[in-house]
């Protein structure tokens, strides 16, 4: 751990609320290297220097904590995780977590198998499957507390995706950037008929950077309509208007 700089990383960390341990901090750089060495193999992420991975995917995915504690959740599900972002950051942030991560791509689920088994993480599984196929029955549906998603997606077809995942009760947040207007005006028709409500936009910078951040949060409030989620593909071709 010598070799990095991490004093950065740690402020950013108090200024969210989070102190890691040793152990932990030792966690996040180890994810760091196993990102860059199978980023060689395979194009998990555009973004690989190690200030740039700490402050726009570690610290990023961690700023949950803006609108809620990741530690009072009991089940997590992450859609469209790619390389764990944000799910498997909050599940080193948080141990007791029980995290699910949630991505159609299956070489980025051997990618993500591999980093919870050099990391030793417990609770956490990795799923090749498709939302679509994974929302529509089983225990799966509405079987989660929280679904998060950094997924590259406008908020309606999102909101399709993760919504039928989360209980009564739960949240659904999304991740989005500062520009996130007039996504969230053209997605309430969707929210409100998949059972959600919007409760909270949060809107902040990154600590230390001029990155502009928004979550909005979803709740839960009754049952997703049994024909939604569509068949795989509908969501992102024809979004709920």
């Amino acid at each position: 751990m010598g070799q990095y700089r991490v004093e950065g990383f740690q402020r950013d960390l108090e200024a969210l609320g989070i102190s890691l341990s040793e152990g932990q901090l030792g966690q996040f750089l180890r994810y760091y290297e196993l990102l860059a060495e199978w980023n060689g193999r395979m194009n998990l992420t555009a973004i690989t220097e190690y200030q740039e991975v700490l402050k726009k995917h570690f610290v990023d995915s961690l700023s949950l904590t803006r609108v809620c504690s990741p530690a009072q959740i009991g089940s997590l599900i992450d859609v469209g995780t790619g390389a764990g972002f944000p799910g498997l950051a909050l599940k080193s942030a948080c141990p007791g977590l029980q995290v699910t991560l949630l991505d159609s791509l299956n070489k980025r689920i051997r990618f993500l198998e591999a980093v919870i088994e050099e990391l030793k993480l417990k609770d956490v599984k990795a799923v090749h499957g498709r939302a679509e196929d994974y929302a529509a029955t089983g225990s799966w549906r509405e079987g989660f507390d929280l679904c998060v998603s950094r997924a590259v997606a406008n908020l309606s077809t999102l909101s399709e995706y993760c919504i039928p995942f989360v209980k009564i009760g739960g949240y659904f947040i999304a991740y989005k950037s500062e520009k996130a207007d007039s996504e969230v005006s053209e997605a309430r028709k969707a929210i409100n008929l998949l059972g959600g409500r919007i409760k909270e936009r949060a809107e902040f910078t990154l600590p230390d950077s001029d990155i502009r951040r928004s979550l909005v949060v979803v709740e839960k409030a009754r049952r997703t309509p049994e024909k939604y989620p569509r068949k795989a593909g509908l969501p992102s071709k024809e979004p709920i208007q």
